[in-house]
């Protein structure tokens, strides 16, 4: 619980009343609690609000660094690079692109290509313009 403070304050409230952010801290948070080597998020901000959004990839990165490798599969791609050491596209379900994220991130070619944007400078929190597919990793 002491990743995810608002849920204690929750604990006692039934999962199905919990905002959509409070949901997610949850799975989370039940997924934590075998000590998973490999932990798999997907689509981890669907539906979320962009704070919501910082604090969860946040929780992951402090996961990341206690020792748990973290793959994530992510529409907000700028978000899934910027907050992973390496990543893979998919196109129709095929790996069209990897690397390491900072490099697919600086290559504004690579960003316009394959993920519909072009002549934008990506952030690392505030999501991409049009919808994309990653898959990265932390490791």
């Amino acid at each position: 619980m002491d990743m995810f403070p608002i849920l204690r304050e929750r604990a006692r409230q039934a999962s199905g009343t919990l905002s959509g952010g409070e949901q997610q801290m949850l799975g989370v948070a039940r997924a934590l609690m075998s000590d998973p080597k490999l932990l798999i998020v997907d689509e981890l901000s669907l539906g979320l609000a962009p704070i919501i959004v910082e604090d969860l990839f946040q929780i992951l990165e402090d996961v990341h660094r206690a020792g748990t490798a973290v793959v994530i599969v992510e529409q907000f791609v700028h978000m899934a690079l910027g907050n992973t050491d390496r990543a893979y596209v998919l196109s129709k379900g095929e790996v069209v692109l990897e690397g390491r994220s900072a490099d697919l991130l600086a290559d504004p070619k690579l960003i316009a290509s394959y993920l519909g944007e072009a002549d934008e400078a990506p952030a690392k929190s505030n999501g991409p313009r049009k919808s994309g597919k990653a898959k990265a990793s932390k490791r």
